[in-house]
């Protein structure tokens, strides 16, 4: 009796898995083609961001001339961060239904004794720094990190420069 019992619950969470496995892979492929747009300057200035927000389309009115370069500069990254929270609330709406799915499945705690329950130990990682670079907000003490006592590697450096040496 137990036995069937086991085994049915078993099955219940395979099914369950492989519905949120194929759930998960429609979700990421529909969010693969999520893009987002913003205007500024009174849309002299218009960007795409795609799912990742990473800049696809830039487009400028014909006037945008009679705009500074740091006008233009300070405008093309506030349009692009708003395209980027844009496309990162449609990611949100599209995951949604996924997290309702997983809220009503039995933690692996509830099926095994003494099992660990993963998600109350999973590290939330902080949102990325929207700070220009070099900015005091970009400062940060690597001891919160939680690993203050690794080691750090000093690796080969790259190559690869952004430099206009």
């Amino acid at each position: 009796m137990v036995n069937e019992r086991l085994k049915a619950d078993a099955a219940m969470m395979m099914e369950a898995l492989n519905e949120q496995m194929l759930g998960i892979a429609k979700i990421q492929r529909d969010r693969s083609r999520l893009t987002a747009t913003a205007t500024a300057c009174d849309k002299r200035i218009s960007v795409t961001v795609n799912a990742d927000g990473i800049l696809i389309d830039t487009r400028f009115a014909d006037d945008i001339g009679d705009l500074s370069y740091q006008v233009i500069a300070a405008a093309m990254t506030e349009a692009v961060q708003a395209a980027a929270r844009q496309v990162t609330e449609q990611t949100r709406l599209l995951m949604e239904p996924l997290r309702e799915r997983k809220s009503r499945l039995p933690k692996l705690s509830a099926l095994i004794e003494d099992a660990p329950d993963f998600g109350s130990v999973m590290p939330v990682a902080p949102p990325a720094s929207v700070a220009p670079p070099n900015s005091p907000q970009r400062r940060y003490d690597d001891e919160d990190t939680g690993f203050g006592d690794a080691e750090r590697f000093e690796g080969r450096r790259s190559m690869v420069s952004d430099r206009d040496d």
